[in-house]
């Protein structure tokens, strides 16, 4: 069977906020690289991957930062566009997502496979996307994640422990999150319709797998990522990452 194209989305429009720096954490230093390129550069060199659409802030955009700096820099040749991002994750995901449906990009994705990965994961390997790629072609949807080691506790509204849920049947989600384009593709345009919906009713969309799972009849495949795989959010992960650069040499 011949493999379908697999297009990647890396959202990279993130802000430095939580980091406490002026400098959006995606162009952070970790080891001698921008923290982006680790995951941009597996996505380079994988079999797995045809193309990629970098979302990236507009100012980032604007000012040629995102190319000079990172695409023509490291000779990312399979980043086929750049796209804006949006307000929150999801309408990143969209504008990128429409971008494939309008053919905006370099390439045609009608019928292939979208691989949605966070660009503050630098630990992305070439196994977890064959590993994905795998997944998809069997079930159409498909999350990276990790089965959780800590005991989890749900609080109530005093902050009491108000119970605990079976740690076996707990995973820890992660990207990437992988999906038939045409799927995904029509989970987020009603995803589009209903926000309005969903905000004043207090519901909030925090994957990709939230969305299909919320408008679509697909049930979402958990597939093994690695505990390496972890998101740069605060000082203390690029500690951690910086230790996981050592530890390979």
């Amino acid at each position: 069977m011949n493999k379908k194209r697999c297009t990647a989305i890396v959202l990279a429009a993130g802000s430095g906020r939580r980091m406490n720096s002026d400098v959006a954490k995606q162009y952070l230093p970790l080891g001698d690289k921008p923290l982006i390129w680790h995951a941009l550069h597996v996505i380079e060199k994988s079999a797995v991957i045809d193309d990629c659409i970098l979302v990236a802030g507009q100012e980032d955009i604007v000012s040629g930062y995102v190319e000079k700096e990172i695409v023509a820099k490291y000779g990312l040749h399979k980043i086929s566009s750049i796209i804006p991002g949006g307000a929150q994750r999801y309408d990143s995901v969209y504008n990128a997502l429409r971008a494939i449906a309008e053919t905006r990009t370099d390439t045609v994705n009608e019928d292939g496979y979208v691989f949605i990965h966070d660009g503050a994961r630098p630990f992305l390997t070439e196994e977890i996307l064959e590993r994905c790629l795998a997944e998809v072609e069997r079930t159409g949807a498909c999350v990276a994640g990790m089965p959780v080691k800590d005991t989890i506790k749900f609080a109530d509204e005093a902050g009491f422990a108000a119970q605990t849920p079976d740690r076996n049947a707990l995973w820890q989600i992660q990207t990437p999150q992988v999906f038939e384009t045409a799927l995904i593709l029509s989970a987020y345009e009603r995803l589009m319709q209903e926000k309005e919906r969903l905000l004043r009713e207090g519901i909030s969309i925090t994957d990709d797998a939230m969305v299909v799972e919320t408008f679509t009849d697909c049930k979402v495949r958990l597939v093994e990522g690695s505990y390496r795989n972890i998101k740069i959010t605060t000082p203390e992960d690029i500690a951690v990452g910086e230790a996981f650069l050592q530890a390979d040499g």
